[in-house]
């Protein structure tokens, strides 16, 4: 859930050229927005490659700095290397509140966990090949394709949602950790402890934009609205499982 103290952090976007195709930029860049400013943009890469002719197209579109990376040595990513000493430099400033890391590759699992050892948020971006470690090491993974809207997709997700074991599980051990003493828990904390249990959930990985719309449908919980007191127009969401 958005809200002002996660919308005002001061973020770098560091994105491996090498590894995650141009197409994506648009539709991240919006995401990155749901959780501050990215003050810091920048892909690197090695530019007198032609592989990397999609990027130079959307550098000026989308104000990111380009950062060259001559590959020395065959078999030797020095792209990750740059990125990673770029990444500490700015971690040594102390300018921002977290990092977005936007990469498939587990080369930067131990740069994820050394930001979040030093008290900022780490955001890992990549698609859904995305090895664990990496995964894991984040605070928050978002997988790539669930930016580029895939309709064609939506219902077939939606109606598996009721048995998958892993999931349910996932919300009813979130749920369980939160819930005070009558079981009712707020919805806003349960996305939070979900992260906190698997960093890369998300309910677009399920077919819902909304949490809220993934609990209705998973159709384990009570859910209750309470229209908040100082808007009667907004309502605060409450959950149960049922029969507790």
């Amino acid at each position: 859930m958005k809200n002002n103290e996660t919308s005002s952090q001061r973020l770098a976007v560091l994105i491996d050229g090498d590894n995650i195709k141009a197409q994506f930029i648009e539709p991240l860049l919006k995401e990155v927005s749901r959780y501050g400013t990215a003050y810091v943009r920048r892909v690197y890469g090695d530019w007198t490659n032609n592989q990397l002719s999609g990027w130079k197209k959307v550098l000026n579109q989308f104000s990111i700095q380009p950062i060259q990376q001559f590959a020395f040595t065959a078999g030797k990513n020095a792209t990750d290397s740059a990125l990673i000493i770029d990444a500490m430099d700015l971690l040594y400033t102390s300018s921002f509140d977290g990092f977005c890391i936007v990469s498939s590759d587990s080369d930067f699992t131990r740069l994820a966990s050394r930001i979040r050892e030093s008290g900022l948020k780490a955001y890992g971006f990549g698609e859904k090949k995305t090895p664990e470690p990496f995964v894991n090491a984040c605070d928050k993974f978002i997988h790539l394709e669930n930016l580029i809207a895939e309709s064609s997709d939506t219902t077939a997700v939606k109606t598996s949602t009721k048995t998958n074991k892993k999931l349910i599980q996932l919300l009813k051990d979130a749920h369980g950790a939160i819930s005070g003493d009558d079981g009712w828990a707020e919805l806003g904390p349960l996305g939070s402890q979900l992260n906190k249990l698997s960093p890369s959930f998300d309910p677009r990985n399920h077919g819902y934009k909304k949490l809220g719309e993934l609990i209705a449908n998973v159709n384990i919980f009570e859910i209750k609205r309470t229209p908040h007191q100082n808007n009667p127009t907004v309502f605060d969401i409450h959950i149960r499982l049922k029969n507790s």
